[in-house]
């Protein structure tokens, strides 16, 4: 026979409080009540084995303290780091996150804010930058739905964002080239790359006008911003007088590496290699990697935070926030012979 399911009823009988107060307390508003009476509650929540009724507690609070995570790519290690700086922040609060990998699909991305939205979500942070500002504009901020964007997507105004130091980042990786002597540079980036990345493609520019060197001597080797696309780019790195590239993440040039092993080339005495990311295969791959180092996991507390400070203080100011970049020196890169 199975076991009566304990109410919420039977939690106010044991204590000797109405059903109201009972529901107060538990969701949250203890400081309404005495604590004699907030802890004769708790006890008989504790004896009974009482569990409260998700969907009838969202009722009454018209929260679901989940939390939408929208990724385009999970099995970059940015994204899992990144993540794991959200869920940090989330668990502290007791919020759920719901992790939507959208594998770089727009029409994946836009059903996920969607089913999102549907399901009622607490809020939503949006780390994709196929998302369009007319997507976010008819499915968030029309309904009224906190959301913030980050790293990938400029906030434009609209809503609250954390980001990196793009252009900052381009440049330092920039001069680390140009100061080792290094002039025919290639550049492996995504194509139709994102704002964040096109930030960076400009800081690295901005480097070369330093040094006075014309854009001409850039090598641009567009592809699928993964490992299988830095490692498809090698027979047109090989083909060329580039004796250097910046990777545009993490993940490009670790296909570069396979493909240049493979060629029989050798970095950095054939090619010096700098990425962007800093994620933990750095330190593991031979020589270690040269990258602009992000703090890829403060930026995902950042944004959890901004976003819980959001639904605390809907009505506050729009925030934006910029963390720093760093050049990370190892071992791919080295003084042109």
């Amino acid at each position: 026979m199975a076991k009566k399911k304990i109410t919420i009823k039977d939690v106010a009988k044991h204590s000797g409080v109405s059903i109201t107060t009972v529901s107060l307390i538990l969701n949250g508003k203890e400081e309404r009540f005495s604590q004699q009476t907030v802890q004769k509650v708790l006890a008989a929540k504790e004896a009974l084995g009482y569990q409260p009724d998700y969907f009838a507690r969202q009722m009454i609070t018209k929260e679901t303290k989940t939390i939408g995570v929208l990724v385009p790519d999970i099995t970059n290690p940015f994204f899992s780091t990144l993540t794991r700086g959200i869920e940090d922040i989330l668990y502290q609060q007791h919020f759920v996150t719901i992790l939507c990998n959208a594998d770089s699909d727009h029409q994946k991305e836009i059903e996920y804010l969607f089913e999102l939205t549907r399901r009622g979500v607490d809020g939503f942070i949006i780390a994709t930058s196929a998302v369009t500002t007319n997507a976010i504009n008819e499915n968030l901020k029309k309904q009224g739905r906190p959301f913030i964007v980050l790293d990938q997507k400029k906030s434009e105004g609209f809503s609250d964002s954390v980001r990196t130091d793009d252009f900052r980042g381009g440049y330092l990786a920039g001069m680390h080239l140009l100061s080792l002597g290094h002039k025919e540079i290639a550049l492996v980036y995504p194509e139709n790359p994102p704002e964040n990345v096109q930030e960076r493609i400009e800081g690295f520019k901005s480097a070369l006008d330093v040094y006075q060197i014309s854009y001409d001597h850039l090598l641009l080797l567009p592809t699928h911003f993964s490992k299988q696309g830095g490692y498809d780019v090698v027979s047109g790195l090989l083909g060329s007088s580039a004796t250097a590239v910046f990777s545009l993440n993490d993940e490009l040039a670790f296909g570069l590496y396979r493909g240049l092993e493979e060629a029989g080339k050798k970095i950095p005495e054939d090619y010096s290699i700098i990425g962007y990311d800093n994620v933990d295969m750095c330190e593991y791959v031979k020589p270690k990697l040269t990258t602009i180092a992000q703090p890829i996991f403060e930026l995902g507390q950042a944004s959890a935070q901004l976003l819980l400070d959001r639904i605390h203080f809907p009505e506050k100011d729009w925030e934006e926030k910029l963390l720093p970049v760093r050049l990370e020196k190892r071992f791919s890169t080295a003084p042109l012979k």
